[in-house]
């Protein structure tokens, strides 16, 4: 009976209560929205840059990371190759010779990554050969041949079959020059990336470097998340000589970055509900004064002060739950669309590359921050309704059944 009561009496101001459900309904599909949009863009930046250059994990001497010499190579390369190739939980891996150089052409000279890669083992780890734009990712034909970046290329002012010098030091630290020719122009989500990276061949590397092993570091692509904690943790076993790191540790900002996005997640939601709270505590407090006088008689006539607070919290929990389902489902239905076709972003493609973030954004929200809202809303509605709820049990009888 009370809950009859409580709907009939939230519709009769219709256009009071309306107005109420529809800023819960735009607020949490508006909100739940935003999450979708922020989440799917840390998710791309995430994949963009492990696509693109880390990998899921990498071994390195451990010394290399310090400083980057190459010749701190990666010992018993060998026999990690035959682990990794017969290890079911490993997708791909690719050797790498890493060199920091300069890069020159008559323009002039940057700074630059030097990646030295077998093109045929990179393209089944990253993604870097899908994103050529002219030309072709280290062909095998042709003599010294370079990949590089559009970022590059218009800073250096070269094109396809511009020549480009090579400066590095080898293992001996003395300096070392090749000349190589551009064969391909990439372009990913990120043009410092693009700019600082350049791609040559393994080979010829190492016949830079004279040497037969300049495998600075192997980067492994896993099949699924779930696996790289524990191969890490077993590699890390079997060889305690190298550094064995997870892309999280690699580049801790993503991890870090992963860790915050669900506390965000959650604080915005938060915010979001304490703001619709206070338009419902607001609604019903003008009920309740609004209906002084009836509430006065009903405790006259013996209601008791459970029933009048039951009756109010209930009215609020009505409001809430008119409004907080659609504006889920709404929320859900738009997030599902965006995340198949894709939000197009590219009137800010050049802020969101310097971010590493593609201009054609996926939303998407796990399935558990539906159900994590739907609690909240209801958590919501029953705090909104306190205040107004005690409001009314404040009141005395007598005086209320007078009130005009």
């Amino acid at each position: 009976m009370l809950l009859k009561i409580a709907w009939r009496n939230i519709w009769r101001n219709r256009l009071r209560s309306g107005v109420v459900i529809t800023s819960i309904i735009l607020g949490i599909w508006s909100g739940l929205f935003v999450i979708a949009l922020s989440a799917g863009l840390n998710e791309q930046r995430k994949v963009s840059v492990i696509e693109n250059s880390i990998s899921h994990l990498q071994y390195h001497h451990p010394q290399f990371l310090d400083d980057r010499n190459s010749k701190y190579v990666v010992a018993e390369v060998d026999e990690i190759v035959r682990q990794l190739e017969s290890d079911t939980a490993v997708k791909s891996f690719t050797l790498r010779s890493l060199v920091n150089g300069m890069a020159s052409s008559a323009r002039g000279g940057n700074g630059v990554v030097i990646n030295g890669v077998d093109a045929e083992k990179e393209r089944q780890v990253t993604t870097i050969a899908d994103h050529v734009l002219d030309g072709s990712f280290l062909p095998d034909e042709g003599r010294f041949p370079v990949v590089i970046g559009e970022a590059l290329a218009k800073k250096m002012n070269v094109r396809i079959r511009s020549k480009v010098v090579l400066t590095f030091q080898d293992a001996n630290s003395e300096i070392v020059a090749g000349a190589f020719r551009v064969a391909g122009i990439y372009k990913t989500v990120s043009s410092k990336y693009d700019e600082m990276n350049i791609f040559v061949r393994r080979s010829d590397m190492q016949d830079l470097l004279q040497t037969d092993n300049a495998v600075n570091e192997i980067a492994v692509l896993m099949n699924d998340f779930e696996a790289i904690p524990p191969f890490v943790e077993k590699e890390r076993n079997t060889y305690p000589e190298l550094s064995i790191q997870p892309w999280n540790e690699i580049a801790p900002e993503l991890g870090y970055a992963d860790e915050m996005m669900e506390i965000f997640l959650y604080l915005f939601l938060g915010i979001l509900l304490a703001a619709l709270a206070f338009g419902v505590v607001n609604t019903m407090l003008m009920a309740v004064l609004e209906r002084k006088r009836e509430l006065g008689m009903l405790m006259s006539v013996g209601m008791n002060k459970w029933r009048i607070f039951s009756m109010i919290t209930f009215e609020t929990i009505s409001i809430a739950l008119a409004g907080g389902p659609i504006g889920i489902l709404l929320a859900y239905a738009t997030i599902h669309y965006f995340q198949s076709v894709g939000l197009d972003l590219s009137m800010w493609a050049e802020g969101l590359q310097n971010f590493g973030i593609d201009t054609m954004v996926y939303p998407h929200l796990e399935t558990k921050y539906y159900w994590s809202l739907a609690i909240m809303v209801v958590v919501m509605a029953i705090l909104a309704s306190i205040y107004p709820a005690r409001k009314a049990l404040s009141m005395n009888p007598a005086e209320a059944v007078r009130a005009i």
